[in-house]
């Protein structure tokens, strides 16, 4: 790909006062367009193709095999919303929202973008309306099947990407658990329905002294992270249960990490927490990470999600009353409430003696 040598200043994005309600709310009913063209460049890897050097929309689009024009109304498109950004002679540079695209970014967010934008939240988006009368997801007709066995029986490649965005997104915030938890006094650590471990792992990395247990599905955890399996330098600390958390918790530990698990409806929320402190002992410290829809720096962020979550698996994301509640009915005594980074809070609970 031929670049330039030098890089021209970016055209500032627009910075006039606010559009005018109209405008906005007709930028708003387009919002399909947006997130349809994140989606084309992240599957099409055009922030990949794109290096430290300017380039025009005509290198690009022979970079990933596109037609020009078309690329350069896509890009045009997407600057508009700062990512990448056009220079004063035409050429596009990258953006820090643009840089996230990228596959080899360590914040990447490309799997994260896909999986927003796959083939089936298109088809379920429309029945938002549908969800609302009913206050139940809408999955299970426009398929013929419940969400997850849709995917992993109809939707091979959009299973692969959840699988991708959720190891993405487990990873990149694994790191903030693991520098925001203290573990003084703790032997034993287990995550239950902790995926693949990523924060596990994270936490006896950081923790040399302390062993873990990983709880989850058994297809999940049959690929857990390789630091924790066999031959993994954590293996010799770390105990894999395969098992449903809803069922039962046949773990003892003094530190219990629940994350992001709250959220599919009320009965495996209450089963969860229930198991919990069935199995813990008096004292035991019992974590819980979630997203909350009343945090007012990332609402706009996590009001999506619970929609989303309304819509294909019938759940919802909490307000902070909502979790201290159902965390108060399963006999947890909530103690300290602190935010994990820019989208997650963790709540510090005990299981009373």
């Amino acid at each position: 790909m031929t670049t330039v040598s030098s890089t021209p200043a970016p055209i500032p994005a627009p910075t006039a006062a606010s559009p005018q309600p109209a405008m906005r709310l007709r930028e708003l009913v387009f919002g399909a367009a947006c997130a349809a063209a994140v989606r084309a460049a992240a599957r099409l890897k055009v922030a990949d193709a794109l290096g430290d050097s300017p380039a025009t929309a005509a290198e690009l689009a022979t970079a990933v095999d596109c037609e020009p024009q078309p690329m350069r109304r896509l890009l045009r498109a997407l600057s508009c919303y700062g990512i990448f950004a056009e220079t004063e002679d035409g050429t596009f540079v990258h953006t820090e929202m643009s840089r996230l695209l990228r596959e080899d970014d360590p914040h990447s967010l490309r799997y994260i973008a896909l999986w927003c934008t796959e083939p089936w939240t298109w088809e379920a988006w429309p029945r938002l309306d549908d969800a609302v009368r009913s206050g139940g997801n809408v999955f299970q007709e426009l398929y013929g099947k419940g969400f997850f066995d849709y995917l992993h029986q109809d939707a091979h490649e959009s299973a692969h990407v959840f699988n991708r965005a959720m190891t993405t997104s487990s990873t990149q915030s694994a790191l903030d658990v693991a520098e925001l938890l203290d573990l003084s006094g703790v032997a034993v650590v287990a995550d239950i329905g902790g995926g693949q471990g990523h924060v596990l792992a994270s936490l006896l990395e950081r923790h040399p002294a302390v062993r873990g247990v990983l709880l989850d599905l058994p297809a999940v955890v049959a690929k857990a992270d390789p630091r924790l399996r066999e031959g993994g330098p954590l293996a010799a600390r770390t105990g894999i249960v395969p098992g449903d958390c809803r069922e039962s918790i046949p773990v003892e530990a003094d530190m219990y990490i629940i994350k992001n698990i709250l959220e599919w409806d009320d009965d495996s929320t209450r089963r969860t927490l229930r198991n919990v402190v069935a199995a813990a002992r008096p004292g035991a410290r019992v974590v819980i990470i979630e997203n909350l829809v009343d945090d007012t720096p990332s609402m706009k962020f996590t009001t999506a999600m619970d929609l989303l979550l309304l819509l294909n698996v019938g759940g919802a994301k909490h307000t902070r009353e909502s979790l201290c509640t159902r965390l108060e009915a399963a006999g947890l005594v909530i103690g300290e409430i602190r935010p994990v980074n820019a989208y997650l809070h963790a709540f510090e609970c005990t299981v009373p003696g």
